[in-house]
């Protein structure tokens, strides 16, 4: 289900990116009508905690939205496969959000889980026909989170909020009107340029397959992220980066209930048939065991990409470690909000997205 590798692929892919984006906008800032915008009129949503048109659920989440603390989505790593004007995605976002307990303390959580899509580009525009939602794990603390008092002007920041009321909406509405008072000229770009944006992409495909290689401890998949002498570098591992893809399925098959890899503000400088990236990742992990562990994990992947027989895949990694938290688990929790949400992520074929590849014709 992979369409020609030429601008055009690369202009849909971004668009795509963008409503994924804008949905997450609309359910933070609880804008019926953004996240309207997002489906065609005869779109069908799976939550899980609602079935059904993604007109009446629009409705529900804004009003629900409205009604509580603001949230935060980070949708990355959208993995997306187009054929013509059609496509399906796998989006990785990591959500936060607050809710008061019924006996006890507010609690925050960090939710993190899957967006599973399946996209049509009509008029020529292209939004979702269809979404499923998996969960894949959270982390829980008791408390709420205070927003700052009032302290030196100077020490102020805009806050989030709904609607209207959220700072960034009059902000995003001033840099568009600043921009619209600028003139554009007729710009024209090399092979050579055209050549690198596409590559980018690629390259940005390699680091989405990693991730989901490891947390479905997928070792073909894995395997086919690497040149077949790459070397790694990571702790666990070092040494070629084939034996690094089984290795690690095995490590995270034995000593982990489960792992959820997000990773985000991705820089890649390509030159001709060479790149190197670097890429920032968050890693959530639950150890097995008694006394299980959730860790939650900060650090950089720094690579070396060739492109050889035109295939882009990694030729050398090496990850950088900057942080690190670890307390006992909570992925457990499975009350509230999370009564409902029973369609989880796992390992292997079982995993929900490779039932959803799979009927990708349909």
């Amino acid at each position: 289900m992979t369409g020609a590798r030429d601008i055009g692929w690369l202009a849909d892919r971004q668009d795509i990116a963008n409503v994924l984006a804008r949905h997450s906008r609309g359910v933070d800032r609880a804008d019926a009508g953004l996240l309207a915008s997002c489906y065609h009129d005869d779109a069908f949503v799976d939550y899980r905690f609602f079935t059904g048109a993604a007109s009446e659920f629009v409705t529900i989440l804004s009003e629900a939205q409205k009604a509580g603390p603001v949230t935060l989505h980070r949708t990355g790593q959208m993995w997306t496969e187009t054929d013509g004007e059609r496509a399906i995605s796998e989006s990785y976002v990591m959500a936060y959000a607050s809710s008061a307990g019924a006996q006890g303390p507010a609690t925050q959580h960090l939710i993190c889980g899957r967006y599973l899509d399946r996209h049509e580009k009509r008029s020529g525009h292209w939004r979702l026909t269809q979404r499923n939602y998996v969960l894949d794990t959270s982390l829980n603390w008791d408390g709420g989170l205070p927003l700052p008092g009032v302290g030196s002007l100077g020490s102020q920041l805009p806050t989030g909020g709904h609607g209207a009321a959220d700072a960034g909406i009059a902000l995003l509405a001033q840099a568009y009107a600043r921009n619209r008072t600028k003139g554009s000229k007729p710009m024209t770009h090399s092979e050579q340029a055209i050549d690198a944006v596409i590559s980018r992409q690629q390259i940005a495909d390699v680091t989405m397959a990693y991730c989901r290689g490891v947390d479905r401890a997928d070792p073909h998949l894995l395997s086919e992220v690497f040149h077949e002498d790459a070397s790694v570098v990571s702790g666990v591992f070092n040494g070629n980066g084939r034996d690094f893809a089984s290795e690690i399925c095995r490590l995270v098959e034995s000593a982990y209930e489960q792992t959820f890899h997000s990773i985000a503000n991705q820089w890649i400088e390509v030159e001709g048939d060479g790149a190197v990236g670097e890429t920032y990742v968050i890693a959530v992990s639950t150890s097995r065991g008694d006394e299980k562990t959730d860790t939650l994990t900060g650090g950089r992947y720094v690579d070396r990409f060739e492109r050889r027989d035109g295939r882009w895949a990694i030729a050398d990694r090496t990850f950088v470690l900057d942080w690190a938290r670890s307390e006992p688990s909570t992925r457990d929790m499975t009350g509230g909000m999370y009564a409902a949400l029973d369609l989880h992520g796992c390992r292997g074929k079982d995993d929900p997205v490779y039932a959803f590849r799979s009927q990708r014709t349909d």
